[in-house]
């Protein structure tokens, strides 16, 4: 599935939480990234399709510093390569003692146009990056180059990020909290049903602010509660 501006615009306005709820309606309840988070929580939502890059472990004898001077280096290939729109999504093995990437290679993804970069390991120059208008997410920084520790092999596979199965293509939505991954094949009707649930949560947090109680409200299961709602989507010209 391609990502239609209509699909990525409502997939930036709702939050991993949300869609965590909706992914869990259709049986799935592993697609949270473990231990990732963002190094600016300002940034708006990110939102766009993976594109992976896979580390293993290091062997020294294959990868001195000098296997930089490779123009096909795979890790500078990805980086030079990656999609306009897309998130590059490293797996690192969990493995945040040495770095995924630094400040030079992600402002050459942002350049490219990237929406965003996520590792389940750490990046170096953290608050460089930190200051960049893409968001990206680790699990902590990192100082030692990557060569110390990972190796990059493969490029757009399947990978394990986070204890998450991400498929090239999945559709990655960031927030303050975390990333979530979304099978390609059901993000537009995923990110309808988060938009009609962001809408029932925001009514919600009005009338429990009002004093009501949240039985039969939260989850919906009085009948009354249904009607307000229709009303205060009316009222808000989102009938």
């Amino acid at each position: 599935m391609t990502l239609t501006d209509d699909v990525r615009q409502k997939l930036s306005r709702v939050s991993t939480a949300t869609l965590a709820t909706a992914l869990f309606k259709r049986g799935l309840r592993n697609q949270f990234i473990q231990d990732v988070r963002p190094l600016n929580t300002n940034l708006p939502n990110m939102v766009g399709p993976a594109y992976t890059l896979r580390y293993i472990p290091a062997r020294e004898d294959l990868n001195p510093l000098s296997v930089f001077q490779d123009r096909n280096h795979p890790q500078r290939v990805a980086v030079d390569q990656c999609p306009d729109g897309a998130v590059m999504v490293i797996d690192s093995r969990k493995d945040a003692r040495a770095a995924s990437a630094g400040s030079i290679l992600l402002t050459r993804l942002s350049q490219r146009g990237a929406a965003g970069v996520v590792t389940d390991g750490g990046f170096r120059d953290s608050p460089e990056i930190a200051r960049m208008n893409m968001p990206a997410y680790h699990h902590r920084p990192s100082a030692p180059t990557n060569l110390t520790l990972h190796q990059a092999l493969d490029i757009n596979v399947p990978i394990g990020c986070g204890d998450v199965a991400v498929f090239p293509g999945d559709i990655m939505v960031g927030d303050a909290e975390g990333v979530i991954v979304i099978p390609a094949h059901i993000a537009a009707e995923v990110a309808d049903e988060a938009i009609e649930m962001t809408l029932y949560e925001d009514f919600v947090t009005e009338e429990v602010e009002k004093g009501r109680s949240i039985i039969g409200l939260y989850p919906l299961t009085d009948a009354q509660a249904k009607t307000d709602f229709d009303s205060w989507k009316k009222s808000r010209g989102n009938s």
